[in-house]
């Protein structure tokens, strides 16, 4: 970025800036995705596929993630809305083929 003329250099953060609102402004659901979109935008392109934890273990991280937004996220709104596939994964990446 070091050598980026000044009109790229603002195009590319307005760029970021923007990945990271959407990723900010995700809420309910929505905040549990996988983001390779997000992650692509970085220059290294590492691809790496993620390590995914078994069932048992992967959901007790997701009630521990839980958890703590009690703690770091306290005035957060509670929601009672039940997850809805076709509306909630909208934002999400579809699935890969195995």
């Amino acid at each position: 970025m070091a050598n980026l003329p000044h009109p790229q250099l603002l195009a590319e953060a307005r760029k970021l800036r923007a990945a990271i609102r959407r990723h900010r402004d995700s809420t309910g659901h929505d905040l549990c995705w996988y983001h390779p979109h997000l992650w692509a935008l970085l220059p290294e392109q590492a691809h790496r596929l993620p390590q995914v934890p078994d069932w048992p273990q992967f959901m007790r991280g997701c009630v521990a993630y839980r958890a703590s937004l009690d703690t770091q996220c306290p005035q957060a709104m509670r929601i009672s809305n039940e997850f809805t596939p076709e509306i909630d994964s909208a934002n999400a990446p579809s699935p890969r083929k195995p």
